[in-house]
């Protein structure tokens, strides 16, 4: 785990893929809220939940990039509250399969839960069953095209579980490698075993009138991935 960032009250942290942001019934393993009580012990009492200390807003365990983590509960508050509201800049950068036609657009499919499957989400394109359905917002540029494969920019403006992955789907170019919302026989870079998706910046003010921006590049195996198909 890479800080990009520390200061009294917050870590700002580039998390690595393959590891989940925090434990619960089905994680297993060490997670990034071990990793960092280890190194930040004043975080372990942070928060509205024990088993997510300091924790502010979350990443899928196999997306990497940029994550905030609050070290006091002053500092928690303010920036929980920074994520609710919606104030918070974020880019992603994906590499998803097929290419796409326009170059920028939104995706606005409302998301909600699948009623024959609780853990999976799904956009209200009215294909499946859905339940605590909820609008859903997702700005989008096109960086690069290959034959197969479409590099990709998004800007998420609500933060729906998994939004990105299931408005990506549902506009019929899912996430690389993302067997849970492609299927089993998503496209997929040799060599890659995870979704081709990254946190790549995030930008807030915090204090009021104090701009922050914290960026991070894509791990090796995404790097790798776009510099053979781009």
């Amino acid at each position: 785990m890479e800080v990009i960032y520390r200061d009294d009250d917050m870590i700002v942290v580039n998390k690595p893929p393959g590891i989940s942001a925090h434990g619960g019934s089905a994680v297993s393993g060490a997670t990034l809220t071990d990793d960092l009580v280890a190194r930040f012990p004043d975080i372990a009492g942070v928060g509205d939940d024990p088993a997510r200390p300091g924790l502010v807003h979350r990443l899928d365990r196999d997306t990497s990039g940029v994550m905030v983590v609050a070290r006091n509960q002053a500092s928690f508050s303010a920036l929980k509250e920074i994520f609710q509201k919606r104030r918070a800049e974020k880019t992603y950068l994906a590499v998803v399969c097929g290419r796409m036609r326009a170059q920028e657009g939104a995706i606005d499919f409302p998301i909600g839960r699948m009623a024959r499957n609780p853990t999976m989400r799904g956009a209200a394109t009215g294909r499946a069953a859905l339940r605590s359905v909820r609008d859903a917002l997702t700005r989008f540029r096109v960086l690069k095209t290959s034959a197969d494969y479409t590099l990709v920019e998004l800007y998420p403006k609500t933060g729906r579980m998994h939004q990105l992955r299931v408005h990506l789907k549902a506009i019929g170019h899912p996430v690389a490698c993302d067997t849970k919302y492609g299927g089993a026989k998503v496209c997929c870079p040799a060599g890659c075993g995870r979704q081709l998706l990254h946190a790549r910046a995030l930008a807030f003010s915090f204090p009021e009138g104090r701009r922050l921006f914290f960026e991070a590049e894509p791990p090796t195996d995404m790097a790798l991935a776009i510099r053979s198909i781009f």
